[in-house]
């Protein structure tokens, strides 16, 4: 059990930086699914973007796990009201299937289940 912890934390961590760097390899795709309440759009993709990288790296090393994953389980609840926008208002997404907008929600559940996970010692 405690190999598999260890890789699904390397994929945690390799996930969350490969997502982060998109926010500036593609923003405009970011920028397209932003609330429309958000302010600031471009910043808060940068901004969450660099947490995302941030926190990744951070998973990594024992010393940082636990703050990385507190981070990461905050960073996901923050941006759960733009899935919950998205499930919520599907034609603004004709491109994107509007069942995965709903699959979604519970799958932010699990990824924040997973990176609780890295909180405990």
């Amino acid at each position: 059990m405690k190999r598999l912890k260890a890789l699904l934390k390397y994929l945690m961590a390799a996930l969350f930086v490969v997502a982060g760097a998109a926010h500036f390899i593609k923003p405009g795709v970011y920028l397209e699914i932003m609330p429309p309440y958000v302010p600031y759009p471009l910043a808060m993709i940068l901004i969450s973007g660099t947490a995302e990288v941030l926190l990744g790296l951070l998973l990594v090393f024992r010393k940082t796990q636990r703050l990385a994953a507190w981070g990461l389980v905050a960073l996901l609840v923050a941006v759960f009201p733009a899935n919950l926008h998205m499930a919520l208002h599907p034609e603004l997404f004709p491109d994107i299937p509007t069942w995965s907008l709903y699959a979604r929600l519970p799958l932010q559940a699990v990824f924040i289940l997973w990176a609780y996970w890295y909180s405990r010692p």
